[in-house]
């Protein structure tokens, strides 16, 4: 069964990347796609999204405030924020948000890994 991705970053570039590995990793996952927080809450509240991939720098709201609201709104959505900023701080804000952390520029097998984990977690809460 497929499920529903948002893909969240203000680089165009950035998300088509994202998207074409996901292609090759989950072609039966929807692959769904906002360019900053707030199309990202518009999106969740309007629609069925399982997981998401977030990018820690936009302009407005960033990565870490966002996969925090969005754990709150679904506590078993799966959540990975994405940076090429990968200080300390930022990897213990995003795990205490609940996200799972991942350097960018993201690998397949990192990718691939987020995934496996999110298919995993989504099955055992019955989705």
């Amino acid at each position: 069964m497929g499920y529903n991705i948002l893909i969240v970053d203000d680089s165009k570039l950035a998300r088509m990347a994202v998207a074409r590995a996901l292609s090759t990793l989950r072609p039966d996952w929807i692959r769904i796609e906002a360019a900053n927080a707030a199309e990202a809450l518009a999106l969740v509240r309007s629609s069925r999204i399982d997981v998401t991939l977030l990018d820690y720098n936009m302009p407005g709201q960033d990565g870490v405030s966002l996969a925090a609201e969005l754990r709150e709104l679904n506590p078993d959505m799966p959540v990975a924020v994405i940076s090429a900023n990968h200080q300390t701080e930022v990897v213990a804000k995003s795990r205490e948000a609940g996200a799972t952390f991942m350097t960018k520029p993201i690998s397949d097998k990192a990718l691939a890994d987020f995934l496996d984990a999110a298919n995993h977690r989504l099955v055992a809460a019955g989705k």
